[in-house]
């Protein structure tokens, strides 16, 4: 037990420290070309597993159409957009901002999934993370905003489009009953051609005039913070179930606000009011959703 809560913090710490290895990147390379090298290195310690494991199968190839969708939504926009937004704003915003998956997720569930219902805790949780994101994003400053409301859009359209994924899962992936290492696989493996076709690769080779962003980019965001992140989650998973290994995403937006903290950024009274409020957020949106589930399988059972 004490390896999985090293595993839940673990992961916490990588997926904060993320955002500014994407900033590092940002300032040599396009978004493109850090969305394709992420996605290329985040890919190897995944297909040595899977296939180590041997959860990739022939007949898992009636699914393509499905992997190609997630492919180009769940990872190839999804990535572009939270590089793009990071590219615009200071890492620990970009952090706090990122860590609203969670209520566009719920609120995708609500409007598109029958199984999810509405209730007065779950209400509260998506006023609460809205008022964070409103808070953080300061646009009442107009002009004189020093966060870029361009940076903000591409944030939550990560966000949005993610959460939608986890809706499309639900409905087309989730009956087969993959085995989440395979889906993953497919999914990061099938966005790298996409990513190579589209992607201009003019001036990629400057990643290499600062190490730290190199190895930023191939090691903290490749390795660790898309492959092996994908493994730990999955391990968490299997430990503590879906509830409590998604309860590292509370780690992620203070991590990420600490190490843009530490590296100069402003942090004042306003940005840590948001994280409580999108913490908050999370944490309302996740009981709600249990006690949601609680009382369909009740009056199932009566």
């Amino acid at each position: 037990m004490k390896l999985t809560y090293i595993a839940f913090v673990v992961l916490g710490l990588i997926w904060g420290s993320n955002f500014t290895y994407m900033k590092w990147a940002s300032e040599l390379i396009s978004p493109a070309q850090i969305t394709l090298l992420r996605v290329f290195f985040g890919f190897l310690p995944l297909a040595f597993v899977a296939w180590r494991k041997g959860v990739i199968e022939r007949s898992q190839l009636k699914h393509l159409p499905h992997f190609f969708v997630m492919a180009v939504v769940a990872t190839a926009f999804y990535y572009f957009a939270i590089v793009k937004g990071t590219a615009l704003l200071p890492s620990g915003i970009a952090g706090v901002l990122g860590g609203s998956i969670a209520l566009f997720t719920a609120i995708a569930s609500l409007l598109f999934l029958r199984t999810e219902k509405l209730n007065g805790l779950m209400a509260a949780g998506v006023v609460s993370g809205f008022a964070g994101i409103v808070l953080i994003s300061r646009p009442w400053e107009g002009a004189r905003n020093s966060i870029d409301l361009l940076g903000v859009f591409w944030m939550l359209g990560g966000a949005i489009i993610l959460g939608l994924s986890y809706v499309y899962v639900r409905r087309f992936l989730s009956p087969a009953n993959l085995p989440p290492l395979a889906l993953s696989t497919w999914q990061i493996g099938l966005a790298l051609p996409v990513l190579l076709l589209v992607t201009d690769l003019t001036g990629i080779g400057r990643i290499l005039q600062d190490w730290h962003a190199a190895v930023g980019v191939a090691i903290g965001l490749g390795v660790l913070g898309t492959g092996t992140a994908f493994l730990i989650y999955y391990f968490l998973l299997q430990q503590l179930g879906a509830v409590a290994a998604s309860g590292s995403t509370y780690i992620t937006p203070v991590v990420a606000l600490l190490i843009g903290w530490a590296a100069g950024e402003q942090v004042g009274p306003l940005e840590v009011v948001a994280v409580v409020l999108i913490l908050a957020s999370i944490a309302m949106l996740q009981v709600g959703r249990q006690r949601a589930l609680r009382m369909t399988l009740q009056s199932q059972a009566s």
